[in-house]
């Protein structure tokens, strides 16, 4: 009888620990950008959680981004970049698309871990190479 209760007991505690490594593996990581003096009053976050295929999910929430048209001088497009130990070259990942308001939210995955994470004005949503214009950018994970 003492047996099978210590045997359940060990089971239990055993159980509960792989749950709990799980979940704080499973969190994500929260990284607060700083910000530059192209739209000084722009903040925001970054949240990176790794998912169950060993991808990254990205997700941005921004606030007091202006209207990239309402720079000096004007853009059309704030883009998003990831650097990664994979890429050499920053890798586009999207554009930031309703930026009239005063909170935004822009979603994407990588392959690759990141290591950095900045947004820039653009000319060009399609762009392969980031310009100067960095709004915002994270240090470094």
């Amino acid at each position: 009888m003492k047996t099978a209760y210590f045997l359940f007991r060990s089971l239990f505690f055993l159980t509960l620990t792989v749950v709990i490594s799980q979940t704080i593996s499973s969190c994500s990581k929260k990284i607060e950008f700083n910000n530059s003096n192209i739209v000084p009053a722009a903040r925001g976050h970054v949240n990176v959680k790794k998912d169950k295929n060993d991808n990254y999910n990205i997700k941005l929430e921004l606030s007091y981004l202006a209207e990239p048209d309402r720079l000096d001088p004007p853009k059309q497009f704030y883009v998003v970049w990831l650097s990664s130990n994979a890429n050499q070259t920053p890798l586009n990942i999207g554009q930031i698309v309703g930026t009239s308001k005063l909170h935004v939210s822009f979603e994407s995955v990588s392959a690759s871990k990141p290591k950095r994470i900045f947004v820039t004005a653009e000319d060009s949503a399609s762009v392969q190479y980031p310009s100067s214009f960095i709004v915002l950018e994270t240090t470094r994970f």
